[in-house]
């Protein structure tokens, strides 16, 4: 099996393939699909996961490139592979197709799942890797989106307010620039890359939060 993937730039194609194809071995070998070992490289296969969790965490913290035989994930030993070989045995129906996998229905949805979400997670990925605009070196889009939306939080900025600040700053910026104009296009893509936010009351001195019963 190619592991060759797990030494190349999250934000390549091969390194794409590779993770949708990790997460579909680990998937079909799992007795446990709710809890698996996450090979991210904070994890360290010491932590277990949903599927959807162990993606986001090899595309955020990279994968553990040490991790070279895959043996909290179903992967036989070098020592099984001719006694594996053997037994490995897979009964076809002309009609039917292959037989002896009765969640095999289930699995292939979950592959599918799993690849439309990694390629738009690699989409908002390669999006926020933009220079904010053409020629521009030292801000990417993701950093203005961030820069800005932390500006909101801090001084109480309302969506309303955000959104004309946001289409006031592009036309000051560059031809070309890509900046969201809209509170909205900056939520889908904080929200996207796992950077939602949640709002909670607090005192004026910032040294109280407010949840539940307490709001009252």
């Amino acid at each position: 099996m190619d592991k060759s993937w797990m030494h190349a730039d999250r934000r390549s194609l091969k390194f794409q393939i590779g993770v949708d194809n990790f997460l579909k071995f680990a998937l079909a070998n799992a007795s446990d699909k709710s809890s698996i070992c996450c090979p991210c490289m904070k994890c360290c296969n010491i932590d277990e996961f949903s599927i959807r969790v162990i993606k986001d965490h090899i595309y955020f913290n990279g994968i553990c490139t040490e991790y070279k035989q895959w043996k909290w994930h179903g992967e036989p030993s070098t020592m099984n592979n001719d006694r594996v070989a053997e037994s490995e045995t897979v009964d076809f129906h002309p009609d039917l197709g292959e037989v002896g996998d009765e969640n095999s229905g289930i699995e292939e949805r979950e592959d599918e799942e799993i690849s439309r979400d990694s390629n738009e997670f690699l989409k908002f990925v390669e999006d926020g890797d933009m220079p904010l605009w053409p020629g521009n070196t030292k801000t990417t889009k993701m950093n203005a989106i961030i820069e800005s939306f932390n500006l909101k939080a801090k001084h109480g900025i309302s969506d309303h307010c955000y959104s004309d600040m946001l289409m006031m700053i592009a036309m000051f910026l560059p031809e070309g620039n890509v900046i969201p104009v809209t509170v909205q296009e900056a939520k889908k893509s904080l929200a996207a890359l796992g950077m939602g936010y949640e709002k909670i009351d607090a005192c004026p001195n910032d040294c109280v939060l407010y949840r539940g019963e307490d709001l009252t």
